[in-house]
């Protein structure tokens, strides 16, 4: 079967995924929830730029796969399957944009990421208050403490990095050649990552899937794991 390697966001880590492997590995599909670089136990990369941390992902891809992106996991995916288009049989990008926006919008993401940081807020105190704000209506309460916890445990180094590292994406003018099978997966109550703007991004993409999950947020996998893995199961049996 084909390999499934699953990217997190910028609040996660390989934790993130752990509905997703339970489920797939049951299923006999081989699996991978990377921690990107600086995550959990792995090496930082200097600099931290988009190249670096793609080449990073294709390092650990052995066969063509299935890259599954949440949030900046779907911006990683995109990027390494621009660089790097052998390494994927499909895509699924979840709540996720095809560039993050520049400028004023980049600054001040920045700066409300950063500032409690520079104010001595711990990264468990930052997730308390920021993923409360991304649960859906259906969320699993749950998946909402799970992904605070995981959140939690992110080093305030890593986290200034990847935040900085989101402002610097953008692969618009790449989506019309995406080449392979594509599903996109939103939230109808994600205010990150709207189902307008998924919507826009399906249209540009050949053939490409949208699935709205009703209710769900911008934790996805977490927010509603049945309902995830269902669009998810559904999109491999095509492949």
């Amino acid at each position: 079967m084909t390999p499934l390697v699953f990217l997190h966001g910028l609040g996660g880590g390989h934790a993130a995924w752990n509905a997703q492997l339970s489920y797939f590995r049951s299923l006999g599909y081989p699996c991978i929830a990377w921690d990107q670089p600086g995550y959990g136990p792995a090496p930082m990369v200097d600099p931290y730029t988009l190249e670096n941390v793609a080449g990073k992902l294709k390092e650990i891809i052995s066969a063509p796969s299935v890259l599954i992106g949440h949030s900046m996991g779907g911006f990683i995916a995109q990027e390494a399957y621009a660089r790097f288009p052998s390494i994927a049989k499909a895509l699924v990008l979840g709540f996720t944009s095809a560039a993050f926006g520049a400028g004023e919008f980049a600054k001040q993401f920045l700066a409300a990421r950063t500032a409690p940081l520079d104010e001595g807020k711990t990264m468990g105190e930052i997730a308390a208050r920021l993923m409360s704000t991304m649960r859906g209506s259906k969320s699993d309460p749950a998946g909402l403490a799970h992904a605070e916890r995981i959140m939690g445990g992110i080093s305030p180094d890593t986290y200034r990095k990847a935040a900085e590292l989101l402002t610097t994406f953008d692969r618009r003018a790449d989506l019309e050649r995406i080449a392979v099978p594509t599903l996109l997966i939103a939230g109808s109550e994600d205010k990150t990552a709207p189902p307008s703007v998924m919507q826009r991004m399906a249209e540009k993409i050949p053939g490409a899937e949208l699935v709205i999950l009703e209710g769900c947020g911008h934790l996805g996998p977490m927010d509603q794991p049945a309902a995830f893995n269902a669009a998810l199961e559904a999109f491999l049996k095509k492949l």
